[in-house]
């Protein structure tokens, strides 16, 4: 049985932010079954569907030694930088009709908040991103039944008009089904298009879980599993890469994970189009998930043993195959994020500048952290910060100087590095609000 508090778990991993040895963990009292495990793939197994699930159930000991695993990895494949990128998210309508009931950001279109952005404000947007050093864009929306079967190729059209340098990072697989469907198009062929008119990559959201079952429950299985990995591959197969998720802590448990992310790692095999992995823990106090509790076992989130064990486990279970393990600060806080750069994580994700998707279930981190912060806070993790490509290309490394101090796009109540100023000097007693 775990008898270690949240405040123990985040001791151990400040207890790791100088690395160490795995085999001393795994030499302790890990279980016999951990210990092959992970003996087998530090000598290069790969971790197999069962494995992972066997991974996913450890506590305590068991799980320590999956963590020096995980950290070792880590170095072994990427080294000590943590990345981020510069970027906005334009969330362009919250008007949606899809029912997904882990969303609190969509709306009808006759209700109050209700939004479409007209075209010249979405580029005014990406202007004012390329000004304050982003070079990318992030665009993503609900999916709104008035938009245009040319929609998405306008929205392309004119930021690249408008900032033809930047990156245009946009629309989810559940975005992709739903143009390809009102140009009666087959999803490569109108990625093919969306490529030609800018598209640079895809976000690999809408993923949820990749069970039938769970996506039942989730989302009425409107976006299928099925149809998800056929839209991601023909967007590898044009030449898009994207982003992998996988959003965990609601009605799913460590078979699902595991499933999930050996599932994601078969894609990569054939494609290798995947440039990172994201875990997005549930966000729930606004999810109507959580909120009507019409499914039972419906949970308030994960618990911070279950953010380290995504994040380390998809390390292992990925290592060779998707390098890059992204933490989700909107999603975890960035405190708590910084914790799990001792579990496998290497990357910070993106400054944002705008955030309506997670705030809207509930998320209360603010929706920015500037490049400046971004920086203090990964040094602080005693990590090199790198500022990179949308592509992960290292743009600039912070080794003996910091980003431009920018004031936050939007005011905010929330100080998002206060915690480096007011934690004690003993690592180990940093705690934060975690979803659990």
């Amino acid at each position: 049985m775990n008898t270690m508090t949240d405040l123990d778990w985040l001791a151990f991993l400040a207890s790791r932010r100088n690395g160490g040895d795995p085999a001393a963990l795994l030499g302790g009292a890990a279980s016999p079954a951990v210990r092959r495990i992970l003996s087998r793939h530090l000598e290069g197994a790969e971790i197999s569907l069962d494995e992972g699930q066997v991974l996913f159930e450890a506590d305590g000991d068991d799980l320590k030694a999956v963590v020096a695993a995980a950290d070792h990895v880590r170095r072994e494949r990427v080294g000590d930088a943590v990345s981020f990128v510069v970027t906005r998210n334009i969330n362009f309508t919250n008007v949606c009709y899809m029912g997904c009931r882990f969303c609190g950001f969509a709306k009808r279109r006759e209700e109050d908040g209700a939004e479409l952005l007209a075209l010249d404000e979405v580029t005014r947007r990406a202007e004012v991103a390329a000004q304050r050093g982003a070079t990318e864009v992030c665009i993503q929306g609900g999916l709104h039944p008035d938009l245009t079967d040319h929609h998405y190729l306008d929205i392309l059209a004119a930021i690249k008009a408008r900032v033809p340098q930047m990156h245009v990072h946009a629309f989810s697989p559940f975005e992709i089904w739903y143009g390809s469907k009102k140009r009666h198009q087959a999803p490569a062929d109108y990625l093919r298009e969306l490529k030609a008119a800018g598209l640079g990559s895809i976000p690999g959201t809408a993923a949820e879980i990749l069970d039938t079952e769970v996506r039942r429950q989730l989302t009425r299985n409107k976006l299928s599993a099925e149809a998800w990995v056929e839209i991601v591959r023909a967007a590898h197969g044009v030449g898009l890469r994207s982003t992998s998720t996988m959003m965990y802590g609601h009605v799913d448990g460590p078979r699902h994970w595991a499933a999930h992310i050996d599932l994601l790692r078969s894609i990569q095999k054939e494609t290798g189009g995947f440039t990172e992995f994201v875990p997005l823990g549930f966000v729930h106090s606004e999810a109507p998930l959580y909120m009507e509790r019409e499914i039972p076992g419906v949970r308030a989130g994960a618990t911070l043993t279950e953010h380290i064990k995504v994040h380390a486990i998809a390390r292992l279970m990925l290592a060779g195959w998707i390098d890059n393990i992204q933490v989700s600060w909107v999603k975890l806080g960035p405190q708590t994020g910084q914790a799990l750069l001792a579990a496998g994580a290497n990357d910070f994700g993106g400054t944002l500048m705008d955030e309506s998707i997670s705030r809207s279930a509930g998320a209360s981190f603010g929706e920015e952290i500037t490049a400046a912060e971004m920086v203090s806070i990964i040094r602080d993790a005693g990590r090199e910060p790198v500022r990179r490509s949308t592509l992960y290309v290292p743009l600039e490394r912070y080794i003996d100087h910091d980003p431009v101090a920018l004031p936050p796009l939007k005011a905010r109540a929330y100080d998002p590095i206060l915690f480096l100023q007011k934690r004690p000097q003993s690592t180990c007693d940093r705690q934060e609000r975690v979803h659990a």
